[in-house]
This record gives structure tokens, C-alpha cells and sequence, in this order.
């Protein structure tokens, strides 16, 4: 096994990497925060749309990376992304955030998608973590209530997905136009668990621990197949499945977050059900491993096709969560599947010509044509966040 000091000053290095690339390539000095899009090549692309997802994942990278590193100018560009966010995003008169602004900052598309709201609490959250400001705590507290009033099922149980400028019912429910066009979503329900975990370790408020607990019982009840423990991605509001594919890196995300999750309440009962469900999770993820230590996009069961393609955040999700598999059971090959998928990303993912790491490669080695180093969905989260989780991990006092 790797000497941890050493594996640990490696993923030190790579968060360094990354948040410098965003300190010098994206700040938008002209109309506030920071640019909307990125090519491949580090150019940017002038009136492209800011979106309230990269906003909010901005906000927490430099809010996390202050927790780990107590930089100062991490701190500055958190407090920066901040006051974006609350100038430009925050609808203040109907609550919630805006799904996207202009270039110079006006509402774009006032959409409220549940999502965004959620990640937007989870950077709040974190910031609050980083330096502990009752304002920016109680805007968490009222997006929170917002989903809670908005978007609860009262009947069948989880989260509707989208909603217009005031509330209403909304025709296009998603996120992109990869996405199925439905009430319910695995992927926004994670984010959710995701981001009230992290609300509730500032706030330890009792009926937002009834809600994780209810986020959780979503997913074993409605989300994971317990017979094949892949994640089910897409429902409709009555929790019948709407898609037939498996997602391999939402699959090894949840494993580690749903755990996270129970261990944020304290609950043991709990905690050991979590412990034995991801352990499930991995190894059914490992369905999407391949010879070079990558792991897979997508599977459609419904033509049996594999999308080999191998994306940034899907290695960073796979190094996170074969690390805790390992770590939950002993078992080594999950720490060799770990490594793998750290010696991939960093011969294939990282660029270390232009800095950050690429999209992603096609299943024949080639880097993906056409996609963003920095823009609406590539942010400095997914990777920030498996460097700060594996150095954390890596310490002698984890358990």
C-alpha cells in the first residue's frame, strides 16, 4: 500500500492545482464574480450565461478548502462567490434562486430548479462552516423552508423537481436536455440529502433530521434497486420509473454520501444499514470499471449499451467512494480499484499543460471534443471535493 503522507501531499498538490486555475482563469473582473464558460482551451466565452449551480459549487470549493487549508485567499474568493450569489441569484422577492443570470448579472432563466437551491444551501452551509455569519446561516434556514413549502410531496413522499419563476407547475422539469422530463429525480434527491447533511451539521434542527431520515428512507424505499443496488435515475410523481439506466458514478457518489448522511445524525441503528448499503453500492458500481483503472458513464438496459465515455466527475466520485469502501471493510481490492482510478485521472483526466482536468475522454482515449474546462456544469466541485476527502481520510485519526 502507498505511504498515506505521501498519497496525501499528491491530492494536496492537485486541490492547490485546481483552485489556482480558478483564482487566475475565472474571475470576471468586468461584471462581478465570476465568468460563465471556459473553453477547453482556457478562452473565454464572452456573454455566456452564469449558472446558479457553478455559483454555488464555487462557493463551497473555496469555503472547503478554507476548512482544510486556512488560506487566505481561498476565504476572500468564497466571500466573493458569496456576495454574487446573494446580489444576482437570490430571488428576493419570491424566494429561491434564479436558475440562471446574464453575463452581467439580470435574472436569465428565473426558473426555480430544486436542485440549485439545494447546492446553493450546501455552499451556504459550508461557508458558515468557514466563518460563522448568522446572515448567511439564515439564508440557508429560508431556501430550506422554500423546498420544504414548495417542492414536499405531503403525499407520496420525496421532492418534485422544478417549478416556475412563483411556484407553479413548470412543462420542462430538467436539468439539461440529457435528462429524462420528469416530476422526480434520483440525482436531485441525492443533492438534497447532500445539502441538508451539511445544513444540519451548523444547524442541528429536529425536523430537519426527520427530513434527512425521510431522504434516506427515499432512497431505500423508492431509489435503489435492492436487488441489483444501482440507483434507479428518473420517476414520475407517484414514484413509478420512468428510465432504465444505470448511472455508475451517482451510483458510487450515493454509496459515500448516504453514509455521510446517517453519520451526521448519529443515529447507529442507522449508520450500520448505511455502512451495509454502501458497501452494496460499490461493488455493484464496479460494473463500470475498466482494464485502464477508469470507470464507465452510463449503461442503457434497454439496448444494453454501454456509454464508455470516462467524465472528470464520475474518477473523482470513483477515487472517493472505492477509498471508503475500502476503509468500511479492509478488503484490498477495493483499495487497488482506489488507486487505479487515481493513477487514470492523473495520466488522462488532469491537464497539466492548460491546468484543471479535461471533461473527459472518449472510450477510445480521445479527449472529448467540444466540452467546457469551465461552465455550467464544469466546476471546481466534484474534484476539490475528492482531494479534500481523501486527504481527510488519509489521516491517522479517521475512523
Amino acid at each position: 500500500m502507498e505511504n498515506n503522507a505521501a498519497l496525501q501531499a499528491e491530492f494536496r498538490d492537485e486541490l492547490r492545482h485546481i483552485l489556482d486555475y480558478w483564482r487566475q482563469f475565472t474571475i470576471d473582473n468586468a461584471h462581478g464574480g465570476f465568468y460563465g464558460r471556459l473553453t477547453n482551451d482556457n478562452h473565454v466565452v464572452e456573454g455566456a450565461v452564469k449558472g446558479a449551480v457553478l455559483n454555488a459549487r464555487i462557493l463551497w470549493s473555496f469555503s472547503a478548502a478554507y476548512l482544510l487549508e486556512e488560506d487566505p485567499g481561498y476565504l476572500q474568493l468564497a466571500e466573493r462567490s458569496l456576495a454574487y450569489i446573494r446580489q444576482h441569484f437570490v430571488d428576493q422577492q419570491l424566494g429561491g434562486v434564479y436558475w440562471s443570470v446574464t453575463a452581467s448579472g439580470e435574472p436569465a432563466d428565473t426558473k426555480k430548479q430544486i436542485y440549485a437551491i439545494a447546492f446553493v444551501i450546501y455552499a451556504l452551509a459550508e461557508f458558515h462552516q468557514a466563518k460563522a455569519d448568522d446572515d448567511v446561516l439564515e439564508l440557508a434556514k429560508k431556501l430550506y423552508r422554500d423546498i420544504e413549502d414548495h417542492s414536499y410531496d405531503r403525499i407520496r413522499g420525496g421532492y418534485m423537481e422544478a417549478f416556475t419563476r412563483d411556484w407553479q407547475p413548470i412543462a420542462d422539469l430538467r436539468l439539461s436536455d440529457k435528462d429524462a422530463n420528469e416530476k422526480k429525480t434520483m440525482n436531485t434527491h441525492l443533492h438534497i440529502l447532500e445539502a441538508y447533511t451539511n445544513l444540519y451539521r451548523v444547524w442541528p434542527d429536529d425536523h430537519l433530521a426527520q427530513k434527512i431520515r425521510h431522504l434516506i428512507d427515499v432512497f431505500t424505499d423508492h431509489i435503489i434497486d435492492l436487488r441489483t443496488h444501482h440507483l434507479h435515475l428518473f420517476f414520475d410523481e407517484d414514484w413509478a420509473l420512468r428510465s432504465d439506466f444505470i448511472s455508475y458514478g451517482h451510483d458510487i457518489e450515493a454509496s459515500w454520501l448516504l453514509l455521510e448522511a446517517a453519520e451526521a445524525l448519529g443515529d447507529q441503528a442507522l449508520i450500520r444499514e448505511t455502512k451495509d448499503l454502501a458497501v452494496k453500492i460499490a461493488i455493484a458500481s464496479t460494473g463500470g470499471l475498466n482494464p485502464d483503472g477508469s470507470l464507465s458513464y452510463e449503461f442503457s438496459r434497454e439496448d444494453n449499451r454501454l456509454i464508455a465515455e470516462r467524465h472528470w466527475w464520475v474518477q473523482a466520485e470513483a477515487i472517493v467512494g472505492f477509498l471508503n469502501a475500502w476503509q468500511l471493510t479492509g478488503e484490498m481490492h477495493f483499495h487497488r480499484i482506489f488507486q487505479a482510478a487515481w493513477t487514470y485521472t492523473k495520466k488522462y483526466i488532469i491537464d497539466g499543460q492548460k491546468g484543471e482536468w479535461f471533461w473527459g475522454r472518449t472510450a477510445d482515449g480521445a479527449i472529448m471534443e467540444g466540452e467546457d474546462k469551465a461552465g455550467f456544469w464544469k466546476c471546481p466541485y466534484h474534484n476539490s471535493r475528492a482531494c479534500i476527502e481523501v486527504i481527510r481520510r488519509l489521516e491517522p485519526a479517521y475512523t
